[in-house]
């Protein structure tokens, strides 16, 4: 799928990796509905994006505001061709604990923003592309969703990270194989480190423990790397059903 002329949802689009990504798409001339709960950088985003942009306030659990930045970006800028799911959450915390144990309710918070919410957005979307004109090949459309290296190998105190992250990389493929009738690819990016508004405020004895567990470059990912893989996963119409590691070779210590 070429990028000219086509329209995008961006769910956490915001700041960090969906920002970069509405950057990268609309500099090579598709629209985005940039969807987000942090309404006052998502609008300032959109405004310096242009008339390529537009934002609409959403939570990704939450049908009706989904459904709504969906509509938005039909009315504005015509059919849907493609959404990037970047929204996510994180939060540390062992199991058991000095005082006790680890909040259920917090694990279920991550759980429900990442991987419950990344379904969410995911099934809204297939339902909009589905009926899309098709285009070479029947393509109708591509959905790209974010997990992470935290998948595969996390952390001591990232459970409910790991486990939401999982989730989306384990279901790329049976979503893949089930939306590919109706032309529409599924893959997911698995990024390592990356400078966005996640790792702000992290200790910077942990900032260079983290560095050097990445072969090369040795250093976090900016966020247009990212969108540079977004827009190569969008372009190729070969790459379905596919979880992509982007990590500089990094595979994470215990601690």
């Amino acid at each position: 799928m070429q990028l000219d002329g086509r329209t995008f949802l961006i769910a956490g689009g915001s700041s960090g990796l969906g920002a970069a990504c509405a950057r990268r798409l609309t500099g090579r001339g598709a629209s985005v509905v940039i969807a987000d709960i942090d309404e006052r950088r998502g609008a300032t985003l959109a405004s310096e994006l242009g008339d390529r942009a537009a934002f609409a306030p959403a939570d990704v659990t939450d049908e009706d505001g989904v459904g709504r930045a969906i509509a938005t970006a039909r009315d504005r800028f015509g059919d849907l061709h493609g959404a990037v799911v970047c929204a996510g959450i994180h939060r540390a915390e062992k199991v058991l604990r000095r005082d006790g144990v680890a909040s259920l309710d917090a694990f279920r918070r991550v759980v429900e923003v990442n991987l419950v919410g990344t379904f969410n957005v995911v099934r809204l979307a297939a339902d909009a592309l589905r009926s899309a004109p098709e285009g070479e090949d029947g393509e109708r459309g591509v959905i790209v969703m974010t997990s992470s290296i935290a998948a595969y190998e996390s952390q001591v105190g990232q459970a409910a990270y790991a486990a939401s992250k999982g989730g989306v990389a384990s279901m790329t493929l049976p979503i893949a194989r089930e939306l590919s009738r109706f032309g529409i690819r599924v893959v997911s990016v698995a990024p390592g480190v990356f400078e966005t508004p996640m790792m702000v405020g992290v200790a910077e004895d942990v900032r260079r423990s983290l560095a050097d567990q990445i072969p090369f470059p040795p250093r976090f990912g900016q966020p247009d790397e990212f969108a540079a893989l977004v827009e190569h996963i969008i372009t190729n119409r070969m790459l379905n059903g596919a979880v992509l590691r982007l990590d500089g070779a990094m595979r994470m210590q215990a601690r």
